[in-house]
């Protein structure tokens, strides 16, 4: 496991962004575990799992010129990232991010801070079916720019309507996925060092149902 990988974990859980127990999901799926990246909320937080992604994005290997954060969550974590990736990697972007309803007044639009041109990293804190997504890469490439890759704090790893992962279905489209964490490594942790048989099995039995 990436160091990287290990560190958000741990923060996640800290911070309870990451839980363990019962869910009911959007889709409808009832899932042993809950992420709201929303729990990163305090100085601290944010810049440890800010880091974490700055880490994951250098290792890619990733070339891009700017980083895009859909509103909502998107957005603090564009910034963040931005700033980690200078104090850690000396690599200097510009950030920019999007508003849910555009402005009537002022500098107007739904797009808030550099130009949006060039390779775009799209920075957001979670994939599951890759709808969020959409909107975000329709924006930019109404713009003239280029969706380089999505950079995610967690990949569910899970099926859609077909047999693939979005993960997946954004490489066949020729967009790089940077996951800071998967479903996998929420596995391999538990088994690394989870007490509790119980969850272990719930994680493992949701993983073999709903995995891709």
């Amino acid at each position: 496991m990436k160091p990287w990988t290990q560190k958000f974990i741990e923060l996640a859980r800290e911070v309870e962004a990451l839980r363990y127990g019962r869910f009911e999901l959007k889709s409808g799926r009832i899932s042993p575990y809950f992420f709201n990246a929303g729990r990163f909320c305090d100085g601290r937080s944010i810049l440890g799992v800010a880091e974490c992604y700055a880490d994951a994005i250098v290792d890619s290997g990733i070339v891009f010129d700017l980083v895009f954060g859909p509103a909502y969550k998107g957005i603090p974590l564009a910034a963040a990232v931005s700033v980690s990736l200078y104090q850690r990697h000396r690599i200097n972007v510009p950030v920019v991010y999007n508003r849910k309803e555009a402005k009537a007044h002022g500098e107007r639009g739904v797009v808030v801070g550099a130009e949006l041109k060039g390779r775009v990293l799209v920075v957001d804190d979670v994939i599951s079916a890759g709808t969020a997504f959409d909107q975000a890469r329709r924006l930019i490439e109404q713009a003239g720019a280029e969706v380089a890759a999505l950079a995610v704090g967690l990949d569910r790893q899970e099926r859609g309507t077909g047999a693939a992962s979005a993960g997946s279905d954004l490489k066949q489209k020729g967009i790089e996925l940077i996951a800071v964490a998967g479903l996998d490594d929420l596995v391999a942790n538990l088994q690394a060092g989870e007490s509790a048989s119980e969850l272990r099995s719930a994680m493992l039995e949701y993983q073999s149902r709903y995995g891709a």
